[in-house]
């Protein structure tokens, strides 16, 4: 793989990390309520998930997107709904992002991984970039196995770097939080983000 091809990915992929995504309000909410070692756990599990989109998108799942608006109608409206529950669930919510690690009992870690998995592999935005943008960077000419890895590798990296960045960073917010009078407010904010991205996502159009 030519390194300049490698760099035009990383400028890419970049992009697409960087833009808050339904990833990053998982990795944000998850870094107020319960700290690094949950926002590394929920990460696990979006690399995870970012991992069987791009094997599905070698595999030939853009092909089969590209040819059935019906599954990729169906996809796009399972994502959707999925991002709108998590929102309703968060908009619902009365307790503090900063003290419910504490006041309410732990969240299993499977629970953790799967949610940043589940929300990976419902992210139509994910599967487009996948399937529309991520082939494009193959060498048909050369042995597959190796780009894969490096590009895949590179996407792993650079999104579990980001998300614990973001994490991170909410982390700080926890004393901030620690006023009751923000907390319906904060909860209500990052329901409204779920929900949006929820809606937006209902706006995708069909790759031509």
């Amino acid at each position: 793989m030519l390194l300049s091809t490698w760099l035009l990915f990383v400028a890419v992929a970049l992009v697409s990390i960087a833009s808050p995504g339904p990833a990053f309000l998982v990795a944000v909410r998850n870094g107020m309520a319960g700290g690094v070692k949950r926002v590394a756990l929920s990460s696990l599990g979006n690399i995870t998930g970012l991992l069987i989109l791009a094997s599905a998108a070698v595999l030939g799942l853009g092909v089969v997107l590209n040819a059935s608006e019906v599954l990729f109608n169906l996809l796009k409206l399972g994502g959707a709904a999925y991002l709108i529950y998590l929102g309703i669930r968060q908009w619902r919510s009365r307790a503090s992002l900063a003290v419910s690690a504490i006041a309410t009992k732990p969240t299993p870690r499977w629970r953790t991984f799967s949610e940043g998995a589940l929300v990976a592999m419902s992210n139509p935005k994910a599967i487009l970039f996948f399937t529309a943008l991520f082939p494009q960077f193959l060498d048909t000419q050369s042995a597959l196995l190796p780009q894969f890895t490096i590009m895949v590798g590179t996407f792993m990296t650079l999104s579990f770097a980001t998300l614990m960045i973001y994490g991170g960073l909410a982390k700080n917010l926890s004393r901030w939080l620690s006023n009751k009078s923000r907390v319906k407010w904060v909860n209500r904010m990052m329901g409204s983000a779920f929900i949006g991205l929820g809606v937006s996502i209902l706006r995708l159009r069909q790759p031509v």
